[in-house]
């Protein structure tokens, strides 16, 4: 099998920012394509995320390595999904967001030889899937009140927090959209006392659960928040692979997934598994990134209770066509084989 990729320029339409940090309008990602002996090509996205240890760079720096791995586990069979994904790992230990380009890359090129989307392969029922939520960043306080007007059509917003001002942004968002279910994301922006004493009036706006309010690391924080809350707690920044799970069971009520994050399709799967063995919930989650990243995770919306795939919506200049959101925030399957991505 071959790998090739393509370094592609993403812009957001605003700037998109969180409480950990300031992102531009214009970022890069990376475009991945596995090509068989058959000359059917898989692609996959790796949206790089500093947060976890990735840029644009290093991704570009370890693919050519990846090469050769994937003809000497593969041996020129793509669908040895779990041993070529064993052996991506080994190579060069995380890498989650190098390593799901090619995963999502190698489950595009099995669907398309079977003729099959990749959902339709795992046996999942679109219809089973929630409705996304979209994603209000932060931002001067009449820009924010802009995009949650721009965003009238979804009916389930998710805030960022983690300033002196959310109180004021909460009380904005309602004034602008009195009924939409809310979502709030910390994103490791509180303190544990913070949280505890900001999430009385999360509950006054009627806000639906918070994710992520303390330091990833900082599992008894997360433990503390949830004993003094009575929305549901959910863990993103804590949760990154399936090993996690069981270190957050009794710490958060739900965990969130996302490609970038755990490496790979197979390596998601596992989460959603160990989450249901633990009685948790499961969110599915994204990047900044376009349709063809968020199309892989598409696939796995059947299965999860939460949905925040906003990724390519957010963009001014998506590159790919195919499975995404739409516009009421209901998620958009097809037909056609593998993520059934097509270039713009």
């Amino acid at each position: 099998m071959k790998l090739d990729f393509q370094i592609l320029d993403l812009r957001t339409k605003h700037a998109f920012n969180i409480a950990r940090m300031k992102e531009p309008p214009t970022r890069r990602t990376v475009w991945v394509r596995v090509t068989d002996d058959d000359g059917v090509e898989g692609w996959g996205e790796a949206p790089a995320t500093p947060f976890y240890g990735e840029t644009v760079d290093t991704v570009a720096a370890v693919l050519p390595g990846l090469a050769g791995v994937l003809e000497d586990a593969g041996q020129g069979d793509p669908f040895a999904l779990e041993r070529i994904e064993a052996a991506l790992a080994m190579h060069i230990g995380r890498n989650p967001a190098a390593r799901v380009a090619v995963s999502a890359a190698l489950h595009d090129l099995v669907g398309k030889r079977l003729g099959v989307p990749v959902w339709k392969l795992w046996g999942l029922d679109p219809a089973a899937a929630p409705k996304s939520s979209f994603t209000i960043g932060i931002d001067e306080l009449e820009v924010m009140r802009q995009k949650v007007r721009e965003a009238a059509s979804y009916p389930i917003l998710k805030i960022k927090v983690g300033t002196p001002r959310d109180a004021e942004i909460l009380r904005m968002i309602r004034e602008e959209a009195p009924e939409k279910t809310l979502y709030v994301d910390a994103n490791t922006g509180w303190t544990t006392k913070e949280a505890i004493r900001l999430i009385p009036m999360l509950e006054e706006f009627g806000v639906s659960f918070v994710e992520q309010p303390v330091a990833k690391g900082d599992l008894a924080g997360l433990r503390m928040v949830r004993e003094h809350s009575r929305l549901p707690v959910v863990a993103d920044e804590s949760c990154e692979v399936a090993a996690d799970v069981a270190k957050l069971a009794g710490v958060v009520d739900c965990v969130n997934i996302k490609l970038a994050k755990c490496g790979s399709l197979r390596e998601a799967l596992r989460i959603v598994h160990a989450a249901r063995a633990h009685g948790m919930q499961v969110m599915l989650g994204c990047m900044i990134e376009s349709t063809l990243g968020i199309a892989a995770a598409v696939q796995l919306t059947p299965l999860v209770d939460f949905v925040d795939l906003d990724g390519a919506a957010l963009l001014a200049n998506d590159p790919f066509e195919g499975p995404g959101i739409e516009a009421d925030g209901s998620l958009r399957f097809n037909d056609a084989p593998g993520l059934g991505v097509t270039r713009r």
